[in-house]
């Protein structure tokens, strides 16, 4: 069963990421977190409301890398474990009350290789292995713990969504 491993947040870009047992979740993001509050490395260009990385990304680039990331410097705000979190896009899924929506891949870059001071981060981190961005749909409390659960898949865009994923897939496995 999927659920929430940990939680961080960031109050401004290059800050370090502080975990939490619990957080609220508002409109438009994470309370306290720097894309929230405008002052995140790519606001107002490129900003996700959540980030979500799983924990199975976490470990792979600990074994490949030699980079361990458990620390939040992988800059994503929720680690999930037990799901494939390709499998969230265009998805509507809840973690304690409150509602996200996944909305697309959250690749990696040369800032977070810079602000976690690991060289070959942003490398690491590609491939599938950068978690995903969801829209704030229904605000609420999450907590470490959180069992995460389907809320609706959008019906327009399945099909294409495991068309994408199969692509993905194929390119990565050569």
């Amino acid at each position: 069963m999927t659920s929430i491993i940990d939680i961080y947040t960031a109050e401004s870009d290059g800050k370090p990421m502080q975990p939490h047992e619990r957080i609220e979740v508002v409109s438009g993001g994470l309370a306290g977190d720097r894309y929230l509050t405008g002052t995140g490395h790519y606001a107002p260009y490129d900003v996700c409301e959540v980030t979500f990385i799983s924990a199975a990304a976490i470990d792979t680039i600990s074994d490949r890398y030699g980079i361990d990331l458990t620390d939040g410097r992988h800059r994503r705000n929720i680690v999930l474990d037990g799901h494939n979190l390709r499998e969230l896009l265009e998805v509507t899924f809840q973690l304690g009350d409150a509602t996200f929506r996944g909305t697309r891949p959250r690749p990696p870059c040369a800032h977070v290789e810079r602000v976690a001071g690991e060289d070959g981060l942003a490398r690491a981190m590609s491939e599938g292995r950068g978690g995903i961005c969801a829209d704030v749909i229904e605000p609420g409390t999450i907590a470490v713990g959180d069992r995460l659960s389907i809320v609706e898949k959008d019906p327009r865009t399945v099909g294409q969504s495991i068309v994408d994923r199969l692509k993905d897939d194929t390119n990565e496995s050569g």
